[in-house]
C-alpha cells in the first residue's frame, strides 16, 4: 500500500441532478449544494485536480447507473480522469460506463454479495479500471463488518475476509469508508488504514469520510493510503482543491 503517488479525489455525489452530500449515507440527512455537477467539476479542474470522484446516488432507487451523461459531458469538458460507480450490477454497466469515459468504475454492494463475479471483471477489464468500495462499520467484538443496501444490510463477509480475497485476485485500488465518520467532517478513521495495512500491503488503499482539515491528507499518505477522496469539506469551503494538491501534490 505504500508509493511515491498519492492522489487526491475530490468528490461529487449527485442525486436528482443536484450536488448533495450524505451523513453516514442516510437519504433523510441530505445537504444540497448551489452549483451544478458540471460547474464543480470544471472548478476542481480548474484548481489542478487530475482526478474526480463521481457518485450516482439515484442508482440504488432507479436499480441503474443514470449518470451517463454527465459523464460523458464532464470528460469532454476537463482533463478529469473520473472514478464513477453506482448501480453496477452487471458485466455490461461496467463496459458501458467504461465507453462512456470513466477511467475506474467502482464497485460497491455487489462486491460484498457476488465476489466471483468481480474477481472476473478484474481479470477481463484489467485491474486500474475497477475499484473496489468496501465500506465498513466496526461492531461492537471489534470486527470490520460490511453493510450493504445503502448501508442497511449487513453482508456476510468480514472486511478482512474480502480485502486478502481481493488482493489475491489481483485487486490494485480499494476504497474504504468507515461509515460512522461519513460525511461528519469528524476525520478518517487511522485505525481502519493501518489495519488494511498490515493486512493487505499490497492495496492501493483510498481513504475516504470525514475529512475535514489539511492535515487528515498528510496523517492519510503517512499511514500509507493512496489517495484520499474528498467530499463535504470542499463543498463547504474549509479547503480548496489547491491546498490539498499543496499537502500532497499528484
Amino acid at each position: 500500500m505504500t508509493s511515491n503517488d498519492f492522489t487526491i479525489y475530490p468528490a461529487i455525489d449527485v442525486r436528482e441532478g443536484r450536488v448533495v452530500r450524505l451523513r453516514q449515507g442516510d437519504y433523510a440527512r441530505e445537504t444540497r449544494y448551489a452549483d451544478e455537477p458540471i460547474a464543480v467539476a470544471r472548478d476542481y479542474a480548474a484548481q489542478g485536480a487530475r482526478w474526480l470522484h463521481l457518485v450516482d446516488l439515484d442508482a440504488a432507487r432507479v436499480g441503474h447507473y443514470t449518470l451517463a451523461p454527465l459523464l460523458r459531458a464532464i470528460v469532454a469538458a476537463t482533463d478529469l480522469r473520473v472514478q464513477t460507480g453506482g448501480g453496477v450490477r452487471s458485466r455490461d454497466d461496467v463496459a458501458a460506463l467504461l465507453d462512456a469515459g470513466a477511467t475506474r468504475v467502482v464497485v460497491g454492494s455487489l462486491a460484498v454479495r457476488s465476489p466471483e463475479l468481480v474477481e472476473a471483471w478484474l481479470l477481463e477489464f484489467g485491474a486500474d479500471r475497477v475499484t473496489i468500495a468496501l465500506d465498513t462499520r466496526r461492531d461492537p467484538r471489534g470486527v470490520w463488518r460490511l453493510p450493504v443496501h445503502g448501508w442497511t444490510e449487513t453482508g456476510g463477509e468480514t472486511l478482512d475476509a474480502l480485502s486478502l480475497r481481493y488482493a489475491q485476485a489481483g485487486l490494485v485500488h480499494l476504497l474504504s469508508t468507515d461509515i460512522d465518520r461519513d460525511g461528519m467532517l469528524a476525520g478518517p478513521n487511522p485505525a481502519l488504514y493501518a489495519h488494511l495495512r498490515d493486512l493487505a500491503p499490497a492495496l492501493s488503499v483510498q481513504a475516504s469520510g470525514g475529512v475535514h482539515r489539511l492535515d487528515d491528507i498528510a496523517a492519510a499518505r503517512a499511514q500509507g493510503c493512496a489517495g484520499i477522496v474528498l467530499g463535504r469539506a470542499l463543498l463547504e469551503g474549509r479547503f480548496t482543491v489547491a491546498e490539498a494538491l499543496d499537502v500532497a501534490p499528484c
